[in-house]
């Protein structure tokens, strides 16, 4: 009689393991089809952006070890040095080295900056196409930000110290000498880039008509490292593993709960 009863219950297990494949595909179909058609869709000539802007490797200053999750990245230097004032001479903070070659004794400046600025881009895409550097730069906003210098290497930190939103190599901040230096940097900040590009030729084209704003921009999300899709597709399969497996536990504890005949 027992074996009666497990054969005839045998159909119900297996409707019942069907369906919790079913479940299990739906779900993960739910994660792939609408990424897939929202590639095809944003792919088209002449398509105005939906997502993002991505950016393909964070800027970063190997000096310093300064990062930005933002397009572009610039280190701007400057060295305290003799400048002529009227019939006199002042000190000031100069982005480029002052020839003191006909100053009077006692004004002399080093005779090179010993830090280079530099600047870093990163490529950028939106939707999966490319936004040229052209187009970055006629979008962009250069805007000062303070770093976090937690992987500042060890010379570095042996020289420079923080002072206001960057480093200084002055012993006293307030009273710097001849030669001391000062080290900021700025992030070059995309603004949203809806209705202000437009797809050509497989790139993203400036739209005509289109400006920067002239507010700050800092606020925008922008992903240094994109994921493969525009949406979390291992939470959805995870979950579709998960119901499965609450499937097939509810089906086995129904079966033993029942009593045998």
């Amino acid at each position: 009689m027992q074996v009666h009863d497990r054969d005839a219950r045998a159909p119900a297990r297996a409707r019942l393991r069907a369906r919790s494949w079913c479940a299990a595909l739906l779900l993960c179909a739910m994660a792939w089809l609408p990424g897939a058609a929202f590639s095809h869709a944003t792919a088209a000539e002449g398509a105005s952006p939906r997502g993002e802007a991505r950016i393909g490797k964070a800027p970063r200053d190997p000096d310093f070890g300064v990062t930005t999750r933002h397009s572009g990245l610039q280190r701007h230097v400057e060295m305290y040095q003799w400048t002529r004032a009227g019939g006199g001479y002042a000190l000031q903070w100069r982005g480029a080295r002052v020839d003191s070659s006909g100053f009077a004794p006692g004004h002399e400046n080093p005779r090179e900056m010993p830090l280079r600025e530099r600047e870093w881009r990163a490529p950028v895409s939106v939707d999966g196409q490319p936004v040229p550097a052209d187009v970055v730069a006629a979008l962009g906003k250069w805007q000062s930000f303070r770093p976090n210098f937690s992987a500042l290497p060890g010379n570095m930190s042996a020289t420079f110290q923080p002072e206001g939103d960057g480093l200084g190599s002055a012993e006293n901040p307030l009273s710097p000498r001849v030669g001391d230096l000062r080290v900021t940097w700025r992030e070059l900040v995309l603004p949203p880039l809806a209705g202000r590009l437009v797809l050509k030729d497989g790139a993203w084209a400036l739209r005509e008509g289109a400006v920067a704003p002239t507010t700050a921009v800092r606020d925008l999300k922008v992903n240094a490292q994109p994921p493969s899709r525009d949406r979390p597709t291992w939470v959805i399969f995870a979950a579709g593993f998960v119901v499965l497996l609450a499937l097939v536990v509810a089906a086995r504890h129904r079966r033993r709960g029942k009593p045998a005949a």
